[in-house]
């Protein structure tokens, strides 16, 4: 397979050299100004340096994506006119998940094809191990390109967009967890209470996650009003051992939100699905 990389960072470096060691070709590589180490490289594969896509992606059957996300639109709408038909697109940027979607439609519009492919950890500790979200008509075919690097690579859609937006998904849930988890040690170890803790703990560590997650949208409503209180009881240990609760407030606010809610139009449903509709309505809906 030939390939082109566009964008000679970590990210681009990183695949490049995991696609050569495949045996992969080399057609060029894009970047304003690439590291001598990663200019060396592009130079021992064979292949050439560029500062803009042209007329020399034509000779690659993928073309993947490394460059920053703000212009991640901007460098496919330029790469697409010299594409060869039916050359496959690889999107590895941190483009919103509506500017894959728009990249999607321009490639229907074209000759080529284009994949949305989101990074789910850091590239930086696992290499091209790293795991991967694949959504676009042709991730299939993406999929067996990059399993053969050692990671996980997991198709989620036909849709560009699918897997950015998955990605963002996740995100909402491992970022809160990460600055609750801040929260969380520093006051356990402001308290020497942090070894205890992970005892504590647990039975959350044994419960399935998806069980865990739908158990805490179910019971959410009509615990809220206590559960409110729980928080800010803990926001109050905070401040008596010197720390400033930044998370927690939020978290508050949420549920002081769904008691307000639910104390002027009651939940009266059991499920999962239920508690989901009745929160994206009446807690979590824009309002004007």
């Amino acid at each position: 397979m030939k390939f082109a990389m566009l964008g000679g960072g970590m990210v681009g470096a990183c695949y490049m050299q995991a696609f050569l060691e495949q045996g992969h070709s080399l057609v060029g590589l894009c970047d304003l100004q690439p590291n001598a180490a990663v200019a060396g490289a592009v130079q021992a594969a064979g292949g050439q340096v560029h500062t803009a896509p042209g007329a020399w992606l034509a000779g690659a059957d993928v073309v993947v994506s490394a460059v920053f996300g703000t212009v991640a639109r901007e460098v496919f709408a330029a790469s697409l006119p010299h594409l060869q038909q039916g050359a496959v697109y690889v999107d590895m940027t941190t483009a919103d998940p509506a500017e894959m979607r728009a990249c999607g439609a321009l490639a229907q519009a074209g000759a080529a094809h284009f994949v949305d492919v989101a990074i789910t950890g850091a590239v930086n500790l696992g290499g091209s191990r790293t795991p991967l979200l694949v959504a676009g008509v042709k991730a299939g075919f993406v999929q067996e390109l990059f399993l053969p690097l050692g990671g996980s690579v997991r198709v989620v859609g036909e849709q560009p967009g699918d897997a950015a937006s998955l990605k963002l998904l996740r995100s909402i849930y491992t970022k809160g967890m990460e600055a609750l988890a801040v929260e969380c040690l520093v006051t356990a170890e402001a308290m020497g209470l942090r070894e205890p803790l992970y005892a504590v703990l647990q039975d959350i560590d044994e419960t399935p996650l998806r069980t865990l997650m739908e158990s805490m949208v179910r019971t959410h409503i009509p615990h809220s009003a206590r559960r409110r209180n729980e928080v800010a009881e803990a926001q109050q240990q905070m401040v008596r051992n010197g720390l400033a609760p930044i998370v927690s407030p939020a978290v508050e606010a949420l549920f002081a939100t769904t008691a307000q809610a639910h104390a002027a139009q009651p939940f009266t449903g059991a499920s999962t699905d239920e508690a989901i509709a009745w929160l994206g309505s009446h807690v979590l809906a824009s309002r004007p």
